[in-house]
Parts: structure tokens; C-alpha cells; sequence
């Protein structure tokens, strides 16, 4: 330590004490003091170094280091210089600095490529001493998941254990990786345990604090979710991510990604807020370069869904011009051609690419085999003598509708309707396509557009009940007021009156069983009571053939004539009985406890259970968080690989 006395001495004293609380802000302010008295301190300025590291500033701590060369070699702070070009994602320059250092430190050595990171993290483990096993082991779990992420391989079995959540948490990303998804959400479930268990007996610890450590957990919980198809549960679990508004702000960009990618074409007013924080400064020092890549295609992709076409090209350039092989891009580009109705450009630019690089043909071709589908349906609408014929109407319908071009497919309809209201109004095949567009419409959820159809229909014909049901549930979602005034003109429940001879029903056996149903009346017989009747197949023990029944007996007891209520009055004798305020018996009864539960409490966030960003490549070390002013943080471990994994 820097010699000194007076001031720089307490301020020394202040600094290894902020340094030993955690504290790197307050001991930041103390360094700068120092330098301001003399600025080539060499303690000072790798005290500073390590303050800003320790506070996420990778970039302020490089620039003290290339400013100060001459008092700063290699040798010493060589780690933290190859630590920030990591962190910051400069990776190239991060192994060429280590390269340079003389001395291979085993700390050097865990700044490697993934590759080789493995055997050396094995070698690690297996040959040091020190505090840091559980780091290290902890950061072997995480190359494996990157590995079945990124190289799609199985890794092998270490029989690593999972006695913290950030091994659990990598175990977990290493399932993804291989499809195992049940087994996965399992392992995060088993995380977010341990993670509430470790916080749990720190008393400084907040809810808020607990649940922004659970946050990467239950966003990881959300990807697999949508992997498996469960994806109203997945966007409701991201939306709780975001509320929380995290400080890592890789976890918040792919949150937000994923959230984009369930949109789709629709909301585009929420993805346009979303893919805002998909651009927030420093994302591209916080996220493997597969991630980076598959934003820019979602945001590509958000492009050509907003009609922003030259913003989409812009992006596709950028993307295609990193990876020149990627089929991506490419099939997005011709996605935004054949928007423009540009098919023979978008064909030329697929054989070209196919032929350039032809270990992506395959899937190229299919794409290519779409189009000349495409072109093939514009070949049979130029068939003029053809056009309207049925059959014609049947295979484009069926063309464009696994194309999922469902507005090609109306407008089939739509021409069709219009040629023969034209030339035969009122014809069996008028009204045929009329009927057969109005359920297409209805089955994709154009009720809208169904109306008109349904309306066309009913006008001809004002007892078709089936119809008028149709258009009235069409327009109960676009025009209630519409639909009320339509109902009036259904049957009334009399017209709907089974006519049932009660007498023969009795005479006959009957079915031997038919299940119950519930209560529905049609004007004077209550269908549960009949089927219980039915069901019974015997006649009442005190039954008399001589006897006349009740001609009431098919109705509810308190609907006959010659019901008067209940008699008051018959127990007035017990009253009084036993002590003040007591009941014959009935105590029981009352008693809600004894014949409710408690309801069900509400499960934990993710409890249960474009492209998505692969949430599957842990960070190997944990983001040194700065210490705050105001609050305490939670102890945290050096080089944990739980944050941000994805």
C-alpha cells in the first residue's frame, strides 16, 4: 500500500475499508482523491481499476489503462485489461492481451476460448487449492450449456453437483439445449428454491432483492414455456420480468426479443415499445454473438411487418454482410420481394444464394418450391375460361390456405360472389360460395367480413335459424347493438316446446341409463327431472295403478297450484332448550369450516409449468454490481455463472 500521512492516510484507511464492506462507489471517491494529489500513484490507479470493474464501468477501466502505460505494465494488470475486452465482448483482443502476458497464471487460464475451456476448467478443479472450486465448477456448468446450445452437442456427464442455484440454473439451460424441456423446467423450479433458501437468511435482504435475483430464473422459465407451445402462460411470466425492470440489461433485451417473437404480426404497437430495450446501451457487451444476430432478424422482421422497407433492407445488409452464409436474412429479404409482389426477383435471389452456398439448398429449394406454388396460382387466375369454375374456386382456396395467404383466398371468394351475382343472382352456386366464404371467414376469424355474407344469406331465406345464429354471433363482437336487434327475431322458447306424451314415456321401459345432465327447461318439462326418471327404469314403491297421478308432478314443488310453503311453528318447542342460543343438532351444519376449505393460494411465478433468442448460454462470471448509496446489498460470490444465461 501507498505510503502516506495525514489525509492520504485516512484516505487509504477509508478505501480498505469500503473495499472490505463492498462498498467499490465510496472507495472509488477515495482513489480519485489520491490521484487528484498525485496522478501516477501505481496502487492508486489499480485500486481504481478495480473499483470500476467491480462497478461494471469495463470501458472507464480500460482507458485508465491505455493512459496510463508507462506506469502500468503488463504484467500487472494484464488480467484485468484481457477481464474488461472479455466483458465488453471484444474477445479477439481479450486473447491476444493474455497472450502477451509472460507468466500464464491459472487465473490467466479462465479467460479461454469455449472450446477450450472445458479441459481447462477440468485441470483447474482438479489441480488447484484455493476458494474458488465452487466458482469453478460453476463456470465448467455453463460451458457445457453453451456447448448443447451453440455446437448442438451432447455434453458428457461431470457429475458436477447442484447444491447452489447457479449450478442448478446451468444444469437446466444444459437441458434446453438437448430438447429435454419437462426435465428442464424441473431444474428451474428446483433454482428458484434454492435461490429463495440462500437469500432467506439475510435479514437486509429485500422481497425486491429476492425477486430481481429469481428474475433471470422465471425468464428462462418463460422460454421454455413458449418452446413447448404454452405461450399465453410464457408472455404473461416476460411481462412480469419486465415490470420488474432489472439492471442487466442483456436479460432485459431478451426478454423483450422473446416477447416480439410471440407477437408476431400482431400487437405491433407493444413489440415496437419492446424492441426498444433489445437497443439499450451495452447490450452487445452482455450477450453471445447467435443472440445479437437473432434480434437483428426479429427487428428485421418487425421492420417488414410495419411496412418499413428500407429500414428492413438496411438491417438485412448489416446482418448479411456479418454472415455472408446465413440463410436467414436471405429468406427474410425475400419475404419483404414477394410483399412487393416481386416473386421472379425473390427466385433469382434464392438460386443465387443456393448456388453460392449450397450447404443451405435444402431448405432454399423448399422456399423456391413455395414460390413457383405462388406463381403456380397466379398461372391458374389468368385461366380466364376457368376462372369461376368450382373446382378452380376449390384449388386456389386450398393453394393460398396453406400458404397461409388468407387474404388471397377471400379475394377468390370475393370475385367469384361477384361474377355470379352478376351473371346468375339467386343460383344454387351463388349461394353455395356465398355460404362456403362466410364459414371460411368465420373459421379464420374475419367475422367482420362474415356479416355481409350471412346477412346476404338470412334476408333469403328469414327461417333459417342456423344462419341467423351465425350472424348474430358475428356481430356480437363488432356491432352489439346489431346483435340485439337481431336477436328479436329468433324463436321463442314456445316455438321450441318438446312435444312429449308423458304417458307413453311412462308405458315405455325406457333406457336402462343415460347420464345426467344439467337443468334445462323447455317450456313446461324440466329435462333433468326427466332423465332421472328415466334412469330410474322401476316405478315408485307406493305406486297405485288405480290411482290418478298428479298431472303436476313433472313441475318443481313450489310451481304447483296447491302449494302453501312450509308450516311455521313445529319446533318452537326447542327453543330454549340447552344454553342461550343453541340449536337442535344443527350446529354442524352451520359451522363453515367444517364443510369448506380454504382456496387454493395462487402458485409462484413459473411454478408449473420470429425466432426466440436461445436462453441457454450462462455468463461464466457473475456482473460485479455496484454498491449502492442507500441499501445494503446482498453478499454475492465472485465469478458466479447463474446471472443472465442464456
Amino acid at each position: 500500500m501507498a505510503s502516506g500521512s495525514g489525509p492520504v492516510s485516512a484516505l487509504w484507511t477509508e478505501i480498505n475499508r469500503c473495499g472490505q464492506n463492498g462498498d467499490f462507489t465510496r472507495a472509488l471517491k477515495a482513489v480519485n482523491k489520491i490521484l487528484h494529489e498525485n496522478k501516477d500513484d501505481v496502487t492508486a490507479l489499480c485500486c481504481k481499476i478495480v473499483c470500476l470493474i467491480q462497478n461494471g464501468g469495463f470501458k472507464e477501466a480500460l482507458n485508465v489503462m491505455n493512459t496510463h502505460t508507462k506506469s502500468l505494465s503488463s504484467d500487472m494488470i494484464g488480467f484485468e485489461k484481457a477481464y474488461c475486452e472479455y466483458r465488453l465482448n471484444r474477445v479477439e483482443h481479450a486473447l491476444k492481451t493474455l497472450q502477451g502476458i509472460p507468466e500464464q497464471t491459472d487465473k490467466l487460464k479462465e479467460l479461454e476460448r469455449y472450446d477450450e475451456c472445458r479441459a481447462v476448467y477440468k485441470d483447474l478443479i482438479r489441480n488447484s487449492q484455493d476458494d474458488y472450486e465452487e466458482e469453478r465448477k460453476t463456470n465448467l456448468s455453463a460451458v457445457l450449456a453453451a456447448q448443447s446450445t451453440w455446437e448442438n452437442t451432447s455434453p458428457e456427464d461431470l457429475g458436477l453437483p447442484e447444491s447452489s442455484y447457479e449450478l442448478c440454473y446451468n444444469a437446466a439451460c444444459c437441458l434446453i439445449g438437448q430438447g429435454q424441456l419437462s426435465h428442464a423446467m424441473q431444474k428451474l423450479q428446483k433454482a428458484e428454491e434454492l435461490c429463495r433458501k440462500s437469500l432467506a437468511d439475510d435479514s437486509d435482504v429485500t422481497e425486491e432483492d429476492v425477486e430481481a435475483e429469481l428474475a433471470i430464473i422465471h425468464s428462462q422459465m418463460a422460454y421454455v414455456m413458449q418452446l413447448q407451445g404454452r405461450t399465453e402462460d410464457a408472455l404473461q411470466l416476460y411481462n412480469q420480468v419486465i415490470k420488474l425492470k432489472p439492471s442487466d440489461v442483456g436479460l432485459l433485451a431478451v426478454t423483450a426479443n422473446n416477447i416480439i417473437t410471440i407477437n408476431k404480426d400482431q400487437n405491433v404497437f407493444d413489440s415496437k415499445k419492446k424492441v426498444k430495450l433489445t437497443s439499450a446501451e451495452g447490450v452487445e457487451h452482455k450477450l453471445a454473438k447467435k443472440q445479437l444476430q437473432a434480434i437483428e432478424l426479429n427487428k428485421a422482421l418487425l421492420a417488414m411487418y410495419t411496412n418499413q422497407a428500407d429500414q428492413c433492407k438496411k438491417l438485412l445488409a448489416s446482418l448479411q454482410a456479418q454472415s455472408p452464409g446465413h440463410p436467414r436474412p436471405v429468406l427474410i429479404q425475400v419475404a419483404q420481394l414477394c410483399r412487393e409482389k416481386q416473386h421472379n426477383k425473390a427466385i433469382e435471389l434464392l438460386q443465387r444464394f443456393s448456388d453460392q452456398h449450397p450447404e443451405s439448398a435444402s431448405g432454399i429449394k423448399l422456399t423456391m418450391a413455395q414460390l413457383y406454388l405462388t406463381q403456380a396460382c397466379d398461372i391458374l387466375k389468368s385461366i380466364e375460361e376457368f376462372q369461376y369454375k368450382p373446382g378452380m374456386i376449390s384449388a386456389l382456396v386450398t393453394m393460398y390456405t396453406n400458404e397461409e395467404d388468407i387474404d388471397s383466398a377471400i379475394d377468390v371468394f370475393t370475385q367469384a360472389i361477384q361474377y355470379y351475382q352478376s351473371e346468375q343472382p339467386g343460383s344454387a352456386i351463388h349461394l353455395s360460395l356465398v355460404r362456403e366464404a362466410a364459414n371460411y371467414k368465420l373459421k379464420y376469424g374475419r367475422k367482420k367480413e362474415a356479416t355481409s355474407d350471412l346477412e346476404q344469406l338470412w334476408k333469403r331465406n328469414t327461417n333459417d335459424v342456423h344462419t341467423l345464429a351465425q350472424l348474430i354471433s358475428a356481430y356480437s363482437l363488432v356491432d352489439q347493438d346489431k346483435a340485439k336487434a337481431l336477436s328479436k327475431h329468433l324463436p321463442s322458447p314456445d316455438t321450441m316446446s318438446f312435444n312429449v306424451d308423458v304417458d307413453e314415456l311412462e308405458n315405455s321401459h325406457g333406457a336402462t341409463y343415460i347420464r345426467k345432465k344439467a337443468a334445462k327447461v323447455f317450456g313446461n318439462i324440466t329435462i333433468f327431472n326427466l332423465f332421472i326418471f328415466l334412469c330410474s327404469g322401476k316405478l315408485p314403491k307406493n305406486y297405485d295403478p288405480k290411482s290418478t297421478p298428479d298431472p303436476e308432478r313433472w313441475l318443481p314443488m313450489r310451481e304447483r297450484s296447491y302449494y302453501r310453503g312450509k308450516k311455521k311453528g313445529k319446533k318452537k318447542e326447542q327453543v330454549g332448550r340447552g344454553t342461550q342460543g343453541a340449536t337442535s343438532g344443527g350446529s354442524a351444519e352451520l359451522d363453515a369450516s367444517k364443510s369448506a376449505s380454504s382456496p387454493p393460494t395462487s402458485p409462484q411465478p413459473g411454478s408449473g409449468t420470429g425466432t426466440a433468442t436461445s436462453n441457454a448460454v450462462p455468463p461464466r462470471q457473475q456482473k460485479p454490481a455496484a454498491a449502492g448509496a442507500a441499501r445494503k446489498k446482498a453478499p454475492t460470490k465472485k465469478k458466479k455463472g447463474g446471472k443472465g444465461g442464456w
